[in-house]
């Protein structure tokens, strides 16, 4: 496929944190009067949505300030754990794959995440001079379909295309009007249609000319 712009996903396209995250959460869970919630199939079930979406499927409170504030200590202490992790949970193979298609066409990332992640992820990689620009729900509060229009409007982006792995990574990509590459490698285990399917990140550099 030919295209001017590949715009990333973040979780389970760029790397899997959710056996380090899981810990993390569970310690805010605790530190907020709740059992343990989480292990990293959980959180594989819930990555992809909105801070706030995940608050509300996943913690067992009536009162949704409660549930925001123990998401927010989940996100402070996943980022902390992080930092000091030197654990590589990147896919095998991002960073030759990511060189190969900077050559063929310009990067991008948009994600659900929190403000300082994706910059967290680039400054730790060593990565972040690849890729032209970024955007996440915790920049502006917008969900992915908007946040991936954004980038094709600012970049004004003609063919691009969007590389994630889960069902709510294709919707917003429909709304969005771009098309949709799925990580199969990643967390969805089924999709409705895509554009193309890779099983392994490598496997993007054969795809993309």
């Amino acid at each position: 496929m030919i295209t001017d712009g590949l715009i990333f996903d973040m979780d389970g396209t760029i790397w899997d944190n959710t056996e380090l995250f899981a810990q993390s959460w569970n310690r805010a869970a605790n530190d907020c009067g709740y059992p343990d919630i989480y292990t990293a199939d959980t959180l594989k079930g819930l990555f992809g949505r909105t801070m706030k979406e995940i608050a509300d499927a996943s913690i067992p409170d009536e009162d949704p300030e409660k549930r925001y504030a123990c998401l927010e200590l989940c996100e402070e202490y996943e980022m902390a754990d992080f930092e000091k992790s030197d654990v590589d949970t990147t896919y095998q193979g991002l960073k030759e794959t990511l060189i190969a298609l900077s050559e063929k066409t310009k990067l991008f990332i948009v994600s659900n995440c929190q403000s300082g992640y994706i910059e967290l992820f680039l400054n730790k990689s060593g990565l972040g001079y690849l890729f032209t620009d970024y955007i996440c729900y915790g920049d502006n509060g917008l969900g992915k379909a908007d946040n991936i229009r954004h980038i094709v409007e600012k970049h004004n982006l003609k063919t691009p295309a969007y590389i994630g792995d889960i069902q709510g990574d294709k919707n917003a990509c429909d709304e969005a009007n771009v098309g949709f590459i799925w990580a199969s490698y990643g967390y969805g285990d089924t999709m409705d249609e895509c554009v193309a399917e890779v099983k392994d990140i490598r496997e993007l550099v054969n795809i993309v000319e």
